[in-house]
């Protein structure tokens, strides 16, 4: 049986059970009620393992989570266990990864337009690491936190990204001297450069090319006096294993671009920004059927296959784009519906449709689906519902926002421990075979404290 414990929101998943276990488990538990609310499971041990093969494939490279993914507390707090650094756009994002006990060391403010409260905020903070691409911040941050270090945005090609980030940000190179010059005049301290080669970048090698650009602009900034000490290669790395581009593929022209451009030992300092590559597959969502209609496809004169049906549904979620599936508008989301229950192999299929639950038409979720005839009361589960989804949800028509539970296989909760005891060194360590040593049973798992982490969140 899964473990609950102390009836919290988060569950340790003992050996032999996984973050699937807990939503049937879930499901059953509410079959005979009309409390039937949407939900996701998070598997925060999918995030411990994201952590450990990022430290693998990139070693050069520490991630600084990007906070507007998924600001779910679970993760911000997993990840800063772990050591990771956070990419922050606002002063609540600052704010919440801060009242985990981050360091403003491990912050960097990575928005080139910045308001003048939240840039003093970050002063009074002492986060000094933040982002510009225009006179015009430079010119605020002179006068608002003397005291910054400031990162220049570059513009990349990003034109094989499904989402285009340098057409609202970055420098273009040519650009970059003056704008460097405008820093010296204002006494800005510069200190590195970053650049982001867009959502679900598709090209490997635009990172290659963006590092090239990087280390140009590092001569002319050095050129002018300055002490560069920090490279950012910002985001887009991919989060599910059904990328058109594995995280691995783009780490492999990564690595040697920066042995070719930033040498080890060269007193540069790499950062990266990745998001949905820790929470993509993390999260599960699961939702119940609250109404459905028949909706006729015969029409006179038409001719159907005697194996078709001419029966269609619309069937009616309790979570719709205005909740979660806002991913459908703002990130390009194609989410794909697993039914919970297993129909039967003889069972029809219909056409059908999935729609959220306001009283907005724009509320469509999918269609042009092939699905066996569902009631009310059953279950879909959608897999990799991590990236842009709950950061973006909305109460819209008064539908509450699904409610969030966390679960961690006990040999990730062990790892966890290991990063905040200061037990385990990413740089010395294979991390993925001493994570197999710890479910095997290895003597180390049975000696190790509770980590300040759960003990703070009343999960034991």
């Amino acid at each position: 049986m899964v473990p609950f414990i102390n009836d919290s929101d988060f569950v340790m998943l003992e050996e032999g059970f996984v973050a699937r276990d807990l939503i049937d488990r879930m499901i059953s538990e509410v079959s005979d009620t009309d409390d039937k609310d949407a939900f996701f499971v998070v598997d925060l041990g999918d995030v411990v393992k994201k952590h450990l093969r990022f430290l693998k494939a990139l070693p050069r490279v520490k991630p600084f989570y990007a906070v507007k993914c998924n600001s779910s507390r679970g993760v911000v707090q997993t990840l800063a266990e772990l050591g990771a650094g956070f990419d922050c756009a606002s002063k609540t994002e600052i704010e919440l990864v801060q009242s985990v006990g981050v360091p403003a060391c491990r912050i960097i403010y990575a928005n080139p337009c910045k308001q003048i409260n939240q840039i003093k905020y970050a002063a009074r903070n002492g986060v000094r690491l933040m982002t510009f691409d225009n006179e015009v911040e430079l010119a605020k941050v002179a006068r608002t936190h003397p005291n910054s270090r400031m990162v220049l945005r570059i513009t990349t090609d990003d034109s094989k990204a499904s989402g285009r980030l340098s057409v609202k940000f970055g420098a273009p190179l040519k650009a970059c001297r003056h704008l460097l010059e405008v820093a010296k005049t204002l006494n800005v301290e510069v200190v590195g450069v970053s650049f982001h080669v867009g959502t679900g970048c598709t090209d490997p090698q635009t990172f290659s090319q963006a590092i090239a650009d990087a280390r140009l602009v590092f001569s002319m900034a050095e050129e002018l006096g300055f002490k560069m000490q920090v490279l950012d290669i910002g985001g887009g790395f991919p989060g599910t294993e059904d990328a058109k581009v594995h995280f691995e593929e783009i780490a492999a022209v990564i690595n040697p671009a920066l042995d070719m451009y930033f040498p080890e030992g060269c007193g540069v300092d790499i950062i990266a920004e990745p998001g949905r590559y820790y929470v993509a597959s993390a999260f599960t969502l699961a939702v119940s059927i609250i109404a459905k209609k028949e909706v006729p496809l015969e029409q006179p004169g038409s001719e159907y296959d005697e194996h078709c049906s001419n029966r269609s549904f619309m069937y009616y979620l309790n979570d719709g784009v205005y909740g979660s599936f806002n991913c459908i508008f703002f990130d390009h989301a194609r989410p794909k519906p697993i039914l919970h229950k297993k129909p039967s192999p003889d069972q029809p299929w219909h056409s059908s449709s999935l729609w959220g639950p306001t009283c907005d038409g724009l509320d469509l979720i999918a269609e042009h689906l092939e699905l066996p005839e569902l009631q009310v009361g059953d279950w879909l589960i959608f897999d990799n519902m991590g990236a842009y989804t709950v950061a973006a949800s909305s109460t819209f028509n008064g539908f509450q926002q699904s409610q969030i539970h966390y679960a961690m296989p006990r040999v990730d909760w062990d790892v966890v421990q290991l990063f905040q005891e200061g037990l385990l060194q990413p740089e010395a360590e294979d991390l993925e075979s001493f994570r197999t040593q710890l479910s095997c049973g290895s003597e180390i798992s049975s000696c190790l404290r509770v980590a300040p982490f759960f003990q703070t969140t009343g999960i034991i």
